[in-house]
């Protein structure tokens, strides 16, 4: 059996600082494009080759928290950090399931349920979204993992014009909840849908975040 890889992203929890919900979940799913769009990924890069093991695979993605001295001591091992309004995310290179790195390993999974503040606003226009499906209950690390496997899909479905684009558009995009109607008719529209394992959180199979993003449906 071939060797299984997971990619861990840290987000920054403070105890006066919590990250709103939905921007947690923007943030993680940038910084996982923000990796796969890294020079470093690609070619004879010096992360290439764990990536393409990790992408030849399940695209398993692991969410923990850290602060202070847990996070300072993230931030110094290989990785990108990508911020969003409120939150802080650290995405890492993906590694075997047995090495991941010891300052990351000891993070806690849990305790990663955030709010968002009242009044979201309404995404700009011609932005891809990630719709999350109404009918599933997820803890927000649940929903970042999600939400990243849903812009991996994407990015994967892209032409290279239009990854060359999301790029020189900072990778912008938009995570909302779907109405029930708007989930039956994303469900029948051939865009990218996370099919989770279920091993956590939800029953398997579960379909989780369809990537509705523009170039894919013109």
């Amino acid at each position: 059996m071939d060797e299984e890889y997971v990619l861990t992203l840290v987000v920054r929890v403070e105890k006066a600082a919590r990250p709103g919900q939905t921007d947690a979940l923007e943030t993680a799913a940038r910084a996982v494009l923000a990796i796969l769009a890294d020079e470093r990924s690609a070619g004879e890069g010096e992360w290439a080759e764990a990536m393409r093991a990790w992408q030849d695979a399940r695209i398993r993605k692991v969410v923990r928290r850290a602060r202070g001295a847990e996070w300072r001591r993230a931030e110094a091992l290989p990785g990108i950090t990508v911020t969003g309004e409120t939150a802080e995310v650290r995405v890492f290179p993906p590694v075997p399931l047995d090495a991941v790195p010891k300052d990351l390993a000891k993070l806690q999974v849990t305790g990663t349920d955030f709010e968002d503040p009242d009044g979201l606003a309404a995404p700009e226009p011609e932005i891809p979204i990630l719709w999350i499906n109404p009918g599933l209950t997820m803890s927000s690390g649940k929903a970042m993992a999600q939400c990243g496997h849903a812009a991996h899909l994407a990015w994967l479905a892209l032409s290279a014009a239009g990854r060359k684009e999301w790029v020189a558009a900072d990778f912008a995009l938009a995570v909302r909840t779907a109405t029930h109607g708007r989930w039956r008719e994303l469900l029948t529209s051939g865009l990218p849908v996370v099919q989770d394992a279920g091993f956590t959180e939800v029953a398997p199979g579960s379909r989780t975040v369809i990537a509705d993003h523009p170039l894919l449906t013109r």
